[in-house]
């Protein structure tokens, strides 16, 4: 699939926003100012960027616990997002999400889940709906090597065979459920060979090559939306910090994160396949670093000085009335 300059400089915009939003909470968390927890999207910034460039604001998206890459690719407000994480009234969710249930219904975005395996189901009813509706739109739901073995996952692949739905599961293997190697915990070697037991396509995708991550996800994408059909895309990547911030990451071999930043990082990988074929030049991406740097400060210094929802807010939108 060919792109245009436009896409590419858009495509690395993204990846660059979502890896200097996580470099920069892995510094503001030390600091005690955030509550709740944090996982960091780090180093996988290709998987969700590759995927999200193919949707429209007809689609939805379900994330896991490791959401802010999501949430980046799938158009939400960058300010909106340090904010929630924050825990401040001006966030997506008026503060009372966090990291973990960050959200924005409007961009399609149907939340980051702290229950592992909890986005499968609701990327099926959103399929569903857009099915019976006829608005074209498709669902994608991205969950860890950890999700893809639990059952609430087998089922929502059943059930969106069983109905041919127009969604694509994205099973993100950073290699490490927590802390448990997914060599262990996962009997077969790909998960996405459990695709053939639902009788659907099952992909595997280097995740560290964003043009691999984008044509896998253009044909799965293209099957869901023309087919009403599902598949099942495993991305091999890798995550430069822990499970959680906090993480002492004993579980980790010596120098490992430090191979992998130096050989495998999907921004370097990028920046050196689009100079070389001189699609883009190295003077675009710098501006475009330097843009990011500064929204990214800028997004900190607002939700730092925003006022935290007040007492009044307590139980605003956690009931709902049918």
């Amino acid at each position: 699939m060919q792109l245009s300059k436009d896409e590419l400089l858009r495509a690395y915009r993204m990846m660059k926003t979502i890896r200097e939003f996580e470099e920069r909470l892995h510094v503001e968390f030390a600091t005690g100012e955030i509550p709740g927890f944090v996982h960091l999207y780090a180093g996988e910034e290709a998987s969700a960027t590759g995927f999200c460039m193919h949707l429209d604001e007809r689609d939805k998206i379900a994330s896991n616990h490791r959401g802010h890459g999501h949430s980046i690719a799938k158009g939400c407000d960058v300010d909106a997002m340090m904010a929630e994480i924050y825990g401040k009234e001006t966030g997506l969710c008026g503060g009372k999400g966090g990291s973990m249930h960050i959200a924005d219904l409007s961009k399609g975005m149907m939340g980051a889940n702290g229950i592992v395996g909890g986005g499968p189901p609701l990327v099926c009813g959103a399929a569903l709906a857009a099915k019976k509706l006829g608005t074209g739109g498709i669902a994608v739901a991205f969950f860890g090597d950890g999700a893809s073995n639990q059952g609430t996952t087998m089922e929502s692949l059943n059930l969106a065979s069983v109905w041919n739905l127009p969604c694509v599961f994205v099973v993100e293997n950073n290699g490490y459920a927590e802390a448990t190697s997914s060599k262990y915990s996962v009997a077969c070697d790909d998960a996405a060979d459990r695709a053939s037991a639902f009788n659907m396509p099952g992909v595997v995708v280097d995740g560290h090559d964003f043009f691999a991550v984008y044509e896998a996800a253009g044909e799965a994408i293209k099957r869901a939306r023309e087919d009403s059909a599902p598949s099942l895309i495993e991305v091999k990547i890798n995550r430069y910090y822990g499970h959680f911030e906090g993480d002492a990451q004993t579980y980790r071999g010596k120098d490992e994160v430090k191979i992998i930043r130096e050989t495998k990082d999907c921004l370097d990988k990028f920046r050196a396949k689009v100079t070389s074929a001189k699609l883009l030049d190295d003077s675009e991406l710098n501006a475009i670093d330097s843009d990011v740097a500064e929204s990214i400060d800028n997004a900190v210094d607002r939700a730092k000085a925003a006022s935290k929802p007040p007492v009044a807010e307590l139980l605003t939108d956690v009931y709902i009335s049918y």
